[in-house]
């Protein structure tokens, strides 16, 4: 199994999508790459800890290789948009891919190279190695399968994309 942290706005919708793509075997929601010990919830939403909303994925290589993934993750996202995803504004909801394990870094520098070949604006996804990872409390983890009706930035059709990606 690999980890990898993935950055993609709120991470009720992002988590929902991810953990329908067949070869993750887990997920957790909480906050990567931020400046404090132990962030909650309503720290992070203030945007003064630097933290970014994001999902632990946790994937079997062999069912679902990392460049698979990765470009999943960019179905989900507007890559250009900086600190803002659907209607959710600041810095906590910017977008990124934040690695373990070095060697994924040319994996991941060949899909991002590949989809900013698609865009004329440059892409606002941080590409960095994890510093930290807290994650959020239970009342946010699996919330979009607790409420099914809540709030989502992601249209529903792309669960179903992601269900039948691979």
């Amino acid at each position: 199994m690999k980890t990898i942290f993935l950055a993609a706005g709120c991470f009720w919708g992002a988590q929902h999508y991810l953990k329908q793509i067949r070869g993750v075997v887990e997920t957790e929601t909480g906050f990567a790459n931020g400046n404090t010990e132990n962030p909650v919830y309503e720290e992070v939403y203030t945007d003064t800890t630097g933290y970014a909303e994001a999902v632990r994925v946790v994937f079997d290589p062999e069912v679902l290789p990392l460049r698979k993934l990765l470009n999943l993750y960019f179905d989900c996202i507007e890559p250009t948009s900086v600190n803002r995803q659907g209607e959710d504004e600041g810095t906590r909801y910017r977008t990124g891919i934040y690695y373990i394990e070095t060697e994924d870094y040319l994996t991941i520098k060949e899909v991002y190279d590949e989809v900013q070949r698609g865009y004329s604006a440059p892409l606002a996804v941080e590409v960095e190695p994890i510093r930290n990872f807290f994650p959020a409390d239970e009342s946010h983890q699996d919330y979009l399968t607790k409420h099914p009706d809540g709030y989502c930035h992601l249209p529903q059709a792309l669960f179903e994309f992601a269900r039948k990606a691979n």
